[in-house]
Formats: C-alpha cells, sequence, structure tokens
C-alpha cells in the first residue's frame, strides 16, 4: 500500500473531535488502498481557552507552535488543528509555523460563497459565537442566538468536549434551537463551527441545512493527502 504525505495532527481539542478526523482520515485512505501518514500531538483545551479569554492571540499562537514544532520534527509535512477556538490566533500561527497549516476557515469561506448563503447563526463555544467566526465569514451576516439559547449550545459543547460522546436529548436540544434560529431570525444555515458536534449532528440526523466545519475542512486535508 502506498503512503502518502504526512499530516501532523494537533489533537486533545478535544479528543472526540481528534477521534472522529482520524476515523475519517483512515477511512479515505483505506477506500484508496493508502496507507494514512500521521503524527499526532495532544494539547490541552484548558490553556486554550485562558488565552482566548484573555485576548492573548500571541501567548495561543507560541503555545500551539509547540506542538507545531514537535510535529515537524516527528515527519509533518503540513498541519491542522481539528477544532475552532484554536483558530482565534490562526494568522499569527501561519506566520511562525515552520510548516503549511491547512485552516479550517478557508474551506468554509469557499463553501458560503458557492452556495450563496448570505445569513448565518453558529453552533461553538461561546468565544466562537460570539466572535463571529473572528471574522473569517466575510459578507456573510451573523445571527446571534440569544443569551439562553447561546448558554445551551455552549454548555453543551463543553460537555461533548469533557465526554467524548453525545446524547439524543443533547441532539433534540441543538436541533430545536436551530429551527428556531431558521423561523425566528431567518437564517439560511447553522454553521456547525465546532469539531465535537460531528458527535451530535451526521448527514442523516441533521434536519436543517448547514454547512459542517469539520467535514469541510476533512475534505481538503484529505485532498492534500491523496
Amino acid at each position: 500500500m502506498n503512503k502518502g504525505r504526512c499530516l501532523g495532527l494537533v489533537g486533545g481539542l478535544g479528543v472526540g473531535a481528534t477521534i472522529h478526523y482520524y476515523q475519517k482520515l483512515a477511512r479515505a485512505h483505506e477506500e484508496q488502498g493508502r496507507t494514512l501518514d500521521i503524527v499526532i500531538t495532544h494539547a490541552a483545551t484548558s490553556p486554550v481557552f485562558e488565552y482566548v479569554r484573555a485576548g492573548d492571540r500571541d501567548g495561543l499562537a507560541s503555545y500551539l507552535l509547540s506542538f507545531l514544532l514537535r510535529l515537524k520534527a516527528a515527519g509533518a509535512e503540513f498541519v491542522a488543528i481539528p477544532a475552532i477556538t484554536p483558530h482565534y490566533c490562526i494568522r499569527e500561527l501561519i506566520a511562525a509555523s515552520p510548516l503549511p497549516v491547512l485552516n479550517i476557515f478557508d474551506p468554509l469561506a469557499e463553501e458560503l460563497a458557492a452556495r450563496a448563503v448570505r445569513r448565518v447563526a453558529v453552533f461553538g463555544t461561546r468565544y466562537v459565537m460570539e466572535s463571529s467566526l473572528f471574522g473569517f465569514a466575510g459578507d456573510v451576516e451573523i445571527i446571534r442566538p440569544t443569551s439562553d439559547e447561546m448558554d445551551t449550545i455552549h454548555n453543551t459543547y463543553l460537555e461533548l468536549l469533557q465526554k467524548g460522546v453525545g446524547t439524543e436529548e443533547q441532539h433534540g436540544k441543538l436541533t430545536s434551537i436551530a429551527h428556531t434560529l431558521r423561523r425566528r431570525d431567518g437564517a439560511d444555515a447553522i454553521v456547525l463551527a465546532g469539531t465535537d458536534l460531528s458527535l451530535l449532528f451526521n448527514e442523516a440526523n441533521t434536519t436543517f441545512p448547514h454547512l459542517d466545519c469539520a467535514a469541510l475542512h476533512l475534505q481538503r486535508i484529505i485532498r492534500e493527502l491523496l
């Protein structure tokens, strides 16, 4: 079996998302008779949240850069971070990185433009929802959930992050909020802007128009690998 290029993955942000990426990447390679070449480091979520809360982009970039340097030393040829909140410092990280970084926002921006989406709501951590995707959404209008809705989305996401598994109750709550945002606020689609949301939503059980950042990111990474 032939190997492709070596991917470096900054894992742990959270563990469920890392496993999801690993499984999807391995399966894509198996389907083409190829062998996945990957190295993974394990970062911690708590420092990431602390840097974001403090508004310290340079500090977060320095923290993540330490993992990119380890990935390079292990043979990675390019890197990806399977989480959105760490992308708070993506510009600073790309500038300092010794390797190409496949960021999560470029394929999202392309998909928004291709589908002519104009109004979206965002599901993810509070930092991502309040930041309007850190300004990467371009001309797309970001509709914010109410304070109570945002609490539910954020707390559900943290539970997914910590436990690595979702429940039917969580799926039902977020689905209800998604339909409310569509009906009440005129959202064209929901941006699933948290890779651990893949523990709840898939193509078979998502009943609202959506853009899955993790799925789009994975498609881009797979194209680079294969």
